[in-house]
């Protein structure tokens, strides 16, 4: 048995999970997540520092984000994806060539990323804990630095622009994936503050059952 599969096992032991197929461009995935985020929910980290399992979702967000990913080209360029959740973001990018580092604040989010990318075919993308409030200073900068939907709470538009400033290389883009969440404003005008700023904006429908909402991809690089 691989290490992979050693993961998937015991993930699939400590979790009531399921598959969800997930359409990116041509590509059909297989993304395993848990059956339901509240079930993960647990009020001592609630306590200690608001945190919630947001990861354990499929976001549109998400979807929209690998999508405008899977039709790049990676090859020799390095990716860095802050909140990767499950992992379907990091997947597209390893499918497209991208040297990838997913990370979250959860360490159970990692082991599905790793998961989710083998079994759909892509390299297994280095991985990381990452606390942005925290943030390591040998923290690399990145060619590439993606975020979906993680901007949930007023608090994280700061925050999130910090992040993206410190990981992101010279010459390099950010893309953020956003639905209009409470803390976008701030984390535009953070950016402008640290000397990034946003060169394109592209709004995205969402179409799925009764979901309907406009993502909106921020473009962001150094001024």
């Amino acid at each position: 048995m691989s290490a992979i599969d050693a993961i998937e096992k015991s993930l699939r032991r400590r979790f009531r999970v399921k598959t969800t197929p997930v359409t990116v461009a041509d590509r059909e995935l297989s993304i395993l997540h848990p059956e339901s985020a509240e079930d993960l929910i647990d009020e001592r980290d609630f306590e200690r520092d608001e945190r919630l399992p947001y990861w354990a979702e499929l976001w549109p967000s998400a979807l929209i984000l690998a999508t405008r990913v899977a039709g790049m080209s990676g090859s020799g360029r390095t990716l860095l994806e802050l909140g990767c959740g499950a992992g379907l973001v990091s997947t597209s990018a390893g499918l497209s060539g991208f040297d990838v580092m997913a990370t979250d604040y959860y360490e159970d989010a990692l082991r599905f990323a790793r998961v989710n990318a083998v079994r759909n075919g892509a390299p297994e993308p280095r991985t990381l804990m990452l606390d942005w409030r925290n943030l390591p200073p040998t923290l690399p900068r990145f060619d590439m630095v993606l975020a979906s939907d993680v901007l949930y709470e007023r608090p994280y538009g700061p925050i999130v622009a910090r992040a993206i400033d410190a990981s992101l290389a010279d010459g390099g883009v950010a893309l953020l994936a956003d639905p209009g969440r409470v803390g976008r404003d701030d984390c535009v005008r953070s950016l402008g503050e640290l000397g990034l700023g946003v060169v394109r904006r592209t709004e995205c429908p969402y179409r799925h059952d009764s979901v309907r909402q406009t993502i909106t991809i921020f473009e962001i690089s150094r001024r």
